[in-house]
C-alpha cells in the first residue's frame, strides 16, 4: 500500500516539514488578542544580526514600551541567552515579550512593527515573530522549517481551515523576506508537484 505522506521536502539549504505545506493557518487577532506575545517560558528566537538592529530601533519605541520593560532593557538589554542556549527578545515576568504594548482594546501588539509601519524605524520585527508558526532551526549547514502548533493558536487554525489557506501561503510574506522571491516560487513549484503526485 503507498504511503501518501512525505515528511519533507528540500530547496538549497532548507528543508522544509510537509505540515507547512498541508496545514491551514490564519492569526485571528480579534480571537487571540496577540497572546503569543505575552505566553511561553522565554522570549522570541532572534538571529545575531537583529539585536543590533533592534538596538537601532529603541529610541523609537521606547516611550512606548512598559515601565517594566524599560527596566528590564536597561538591566540586561534587549536580548538574552535562554536555557537551551538560544538568543532570544528579553522578556518581563518571565513570559511577556519586553516590546509588548496593548491597545485600547487589550490587544497586544508590537512596538517594533507599530513604529516600523508609521516609517519610523527600519526593522520590522524579529524574523520569529513574523513567521510564526514556522519555526526555523540550523541542522549543519542547513536551515529546517517547521510547523509549530500552540493552543494559542487553535481560533488561527479554525480561520485557516475556514479559509482554505495554508500555512505556506498566509506566510508569504515573512518567507519572501527571509529566502527570497526566487526560493518561494521553487516552493509553489515543488507544492504544485506534490499535488499532481498526490501527496497533498
Amino acid at each position: 500500500m503507498r504511503d501518501n505522506r512525505i515528511p519533507m521536502i528540500q530547496i538549497d539549504d532548507t528543508i522544509i516539514s510537509i505540515d507547512c505545506l498541508s496545514e491551514k493557518f490564519c492569526c485571528d487577532l480579534e480571537a487571540c488578542k496577540g497572546e503569543c506575545c505575552i505566553e511561553g517560558d522565554a522570549g522570541a528566537p532572534l538571529e545575531l544580526d537583529e539585536v543590533a538592529e533592534i538596538e537601532a530601533a529603541l529610541p523609537e519605541v521606547w516611550n512606548m514600551l512598559s515601565a517594566s520593560a524599560q527596566s528590564v532593557i536597561d538591566r540586561q538589554g534587549v536580548a538574552y541567552t535562554d536555557e537551551e542556549g538560544d538568543l532570544v527578545t528579553s522578556i518581563v515576568n518571565g513570559k511577556d515579550c519586553v516590546f509588548t504594548c496593548y491597545d485600547e482594546n487589550g490587544c497586544c501588539y508590537c512596538a517594533l512593527e507599530k513604529a516600523y509601519r508609521e516609517g519610523r524605524t527600519k526593522f520590522y520585527k524579529p524574523i520569529s515573530c513574523h513567521l510564526y508558526p514556522i519555526r526555523l532551526k540550523k541542522i549543519g549547514d542547513a536551515v529546517a522549517l517547521n510547523y509549530n502548533r500552540w493552543d494559542v493558536c487553535k481560533m488561527a487554525v479554525l480561520k485557516g481551515k475556514q479559509l482554505d489557506l495554508p500555512v505556506y501561503k498566509f506566510l508569504k510574506e515573512p518567507l519572501v523576506r527571509r529566502f527570497g522571491e526566487a526560493w518561494y516560487t521553487e516552493l509553489e513549484s515543488a507544492v504544485e508537484e506534490l499535488k499532481a503526485q498526490g501527496y497533498l
